[in-house]
């Protein structure tokens, strides 16, 4: 039944795209003048930085005789159909100059590339979410924010480098259960439900050192996308957000150096043109070096320890012809912890991506990703004892194929096409040495199958109306080679489910089948020219689980697939927003307030006891509920200015209902979040060219966490009583961060730019409390002392040197 669904869904993207090769015909004959001039004519092309080479994200082209225009794709690509006349057009690019051109649509399509130059003034700006002007308002998109790099630049960070994922935790609707915790929550989500692409690979965890730093070298980062509702048709697969991350092509006009040097780690990139300007490449190192800067103060028993991490970032494009371009990429990343016992993890992914142009109107992209993520856990990290030892492993392997077709239709952007994954998940395999004797054992792989076929269109209906509606279906299979379990259904609720059979599948047989159709729709309608209210409703299915019940997630969780047992996670979310530009400029300030319910189906949570670690019989413990999550967010940002930033605050609530656990009530999640309020505060003072200055406050509620409210006493032992889950909350969050940039003297002549950057992280050394224990007390056993534990209880000043040649 559900593969004819999906085979009925492939025959209309079958026929749509017939017709886009059939349209791409008719403009080729246009180009030959073989047949009457059409009614419609298209100017397309990449517009590009004037200064390296790179297609930008997000260009405005406006049509000045019809009021209409488009947007650059991903790629920097865009596409404009208009009557047939002669027409002049805008292109605008915050940071860059604007520029006019004048194009003649008499007979035929124009191709019409474009370099823009960066403004030769140093902007007062902050760039967030705007890509135009009047974005804010003008853009059907909603809940999403991008950050430009230098922006991110700018931002105060922990000693001193810049951080993608610490920065979108200034933004509203994002969150984290505490310093030190790896990930991010949006809107009510678990970090597992937000899907993290690095040139559409997925990237599994995404911090290094625990989640204070993450994967993504600034160097390498051309773009960042976070989209947290109005989620299009061609993304799938988790149910909170979307991370986006772009990275840079590498300079194709000269050779380029980057680097850094911190406190703890730094970084160096080199990139350059290829085969005579038609192509580039870019390439980006880290290392931290923490470990070898303590060595001489270790004692004796952490000598030799390792604590360190790196990653390897790289991406190279060749320009085949005007209408081939193919791009490959990867990224190669470890952490390694430990002293005699410790633990190492890692990324790796590599995309190869091939752009094609069919016609004026119809462009391709086809990518083809690998991703990989394991983690290690070892009682002998030094290898001294070769002949005892304890050491465990587990990985999850993505390998997809996923093209995606652009089809421009004047006032109609068609985007259709598909997704196939191959998930090989490896629990976990363990190895034990003893006296030279050597045992493995652990648990089988497992393996799934996810596809999916999209449909979408954006069309803008009345000048004021605009509409971006479409369907994804997507189709699990888990299959064998494996054993699938049976378990017991009528037990108590919140108890273990004993196993009642077993079943032995063979390689490539399938155990079980889920699909789901998503719809997607957003709305935007403009009140005036500079106000506008936002619609979005999208349903989302996500097929694979993060295993954690540890207070926050760690790198040695486990990732699952929906199986007969685990059924896939589904969200419904509906979310509307008023959005209003204002200032001297028209745009000077941008404001904006959403409000959200998001329904979550089949939310994961655990017995108590649950063994979460070579259980071949995990299924047995799990627990499954139902969550919900709403809220509001507030957002004003001052682009203009020596004095700029932006001001978010988010009213939110999180909950879950799972029988067996809270006697049935909704209680909130561990990341529940009531309020957040976040600032950002750039200052660039008219009288100190070389300086420039930021702040970043953030102030939020405490987390949830379980709480004892009596105790039971017998003998002179205590034993606590709980009456709830998560039902206290440790002690608000606060914290203030500052920074001073120094730029370097520039010399006539010369090509090299630099500065100092000179930060300080948790000013007043506040000691934000990450989680609250209970102990007995070591003089008098049957008093009970509650334990604030706190990551940073003081100031972290820092200072790093950035290079450019």
């Amino acid at each position: 039944m559900k593969s004819n669904t999906l085979t009925r869904f492939l025959c209309l993207l079958i026929v749509l795209a017939g017709s886009s090769y059939t349209q791409a015909q008719s403009d080729q004959n246009a180009h030959g003048l073989t047949k009457p001039v059409p009614a419609q004519l298209t100017v397309s092309g990449y517009i590009k930085d004037a200064a390296n080479g790179e297609g930008l994200i997000g260009v405005s082209v406006y049509v000045k005789e019809t009021g209409t225009g488009a947007v650059t794709n991903s790629y920097g690509f865009y596409a404009v159909t208009v009557p047939a006349g002669n027409y002049n057009l805008v292109i605008s690019y915050v940071g860059y100059e604007k520029q006019t051109k004048t194009v003649a649509l008499i007979d035929r399509n124009v191709r019409l590339d474009i370099e823009l130059k960066e403004e030769g003034k140093q902007l007062q700006e902050v760039v967030v979410s705007t890509r135009r002007e009047d974005d804010n308002v003008k853009n059907i998109e909603m809940s999403v924010n991008q950050i430009d790099v230098k922006t991110l630049k700018r931002i105060p960070a922990l000693l001193g480098e810049v951080d993608v994922v610490r920065s979108i935790q200034l933004l509203p609707g994002v969150s984290t259960v505490g310093e030190g915790a790896t990930g991010f929550n949006v809107r009510g989500g678990s970090i597992d439900q937000n899907l993290v692409l690095l040139d559409e690979a997925p990237v599994y965890n995404s911090s290094h050192l625990f989640g204070f730093f993450s994967v993504f070298n600034p160097d390498a980062v051309k773009d960042v996308k976070l989209i947290k509702g109005g989620i299009p048709a061609n993304y799938g697969g988790r149910i909170s957000s979307i991370l986006d991350v772009r990275l840079k092509e590498g300079n194709a006009k000269k050779p380029e150096l980057n680097g850094g040097i911190g406190l703890i780690f730094s970084r160096l990139s080199y990139e350059r043109p290829l085969f005579k300007g038609k192509g580039s490449f870019i390439v980006a190192a880290r290392r931290s070096y923490a470990d070898i800067l303590a060595q001489p103060f270790l004692n004796s028993d952490l000598k030799g320890a390792k604590f360190y991490f790196y990653d390897l970032t790289a991406k190279g494009n060749y320009r085949i012809n005007d209408k081939n371009i193919v791009f490959l990429s990867g990224y190669l990343g470890r952490d390694v912890f430990g002293a005699d016992f410790g633990f190492n993890w890692g990324n790796a992914t590599v995309s190869a991506r091939w752009n094609h142009v069919f016609s004026d109107r119809l462009f391709l992209n086809t990518t083809a990703y690998y991703s990989n993520y394991d983690y290690s856990l070892n009682t002998d990290l030094k290898q001294k004892k070769p002949n005892d030892y304890f050491r465990t492993d587990s990985r999850i392997v993505d390998y997809s194929l996923k093209p995606d077709f652009s089809l421009f239709l004047g006032k109609n952007t068609i985007t259709f096409g598909g997704q196939a994954i191959v998930h090989d998940f490896q629990p976990g395999t363990a190895t034990a040495a003893s006296a030279g004797a050597i045992r493995t054992f652990g648990l089988a792989n497992k393996y799934a199958l996810e596809n999916a076929l999209y449909v979408g269109n954006e069309q803008q209906l009345t000048s004021r109306l605009q509409l971006q509606y479409g369907l994804r279906y997507s189709l699990f299979n888990y299959i064998g080679t494996g054993e699938a379990y049976t378990f017991a259904t009528d037990v108590a609720a919140g108890q273990r489910k004993p196993l009642v059979s077993t079943q032995t599948y063979k390689r490539g047989e399938v155990i079980q089948t889920y699909g789901n159709w998503e719809p997607r729709f957003s709305a935007k309608y403009e009140l005036q020219n500079n106000s506008s209210f936002k619609l979005s409703y999208n349903r989302t299915a996500q097929y694979i689980h993060l295993i954690s019940n540890t207070t926050a997630s760690t790198p040695l969780d486990v990732w699952t697939p929906s199986s007969n047992n685990i059924r896939p996670q589904v969200a419904d979310q509906l979310a509307g927003g008023y959005f209003k530009n204002f200032g001297k400029s028209g745009s000077e300030f941008e404001a904006s307030v959403e409000v959200y319910y998001k329904w979550l189906q089949n939310q994961i949570d655990y017995i108590d006891g649950a063994n979460l670690i070579l259980n071949k019989y995990l299924e047995g413990d799990l627990l499954n509920g139902k969550g919900r999550a709403y809220g509001a967010e507030f957002f004003i940002k001052r682009t203009t200015g020596v004095v700029n930033g932006w001001i978010s605050y988010t009213l939110a609530k999180t909950e879950r209902q799972v029988d067996g656990i809270n006697n049935g009530k909704w209680y909130p999640t561990r990341f529940d979040k009531r309020h957040t309020l976040t600032s950002v505060l750039l200052f660039d003072p008219p009288n100190a060219k070389r300086w420039n200055f930021s702040a970043t406050f953030t102030l939020a509620s405490g987390t949830p966490g379980t709480f004892p409210t009596n105790r039971f006493e017998y003998e002179g032992y205590v034993t606590p009583v709980y009456d709830g889950r998560n039902n206290y909350r440790i002690p608000a969050y606060h914290r203030l961060d500052l920074a001073a940039t120094l730029q370097g003297r520039k010399r006539p002549g010369k090509r090299k730019e630099d500065n100092w950057v000179f930060s300080v992280y948790n000013v007043y050394a506040r000691k934000n409390p990450f989680s609250v224990y209970f102990q007995p007390n070591a003089d008098n056993p049957q008093v009970t002392e509650a334990i604030k534990y706190s990551v940073f209880a003081t100031l972290i000043p820092s200072v790093t040197y950035n290079f450019k040649f």
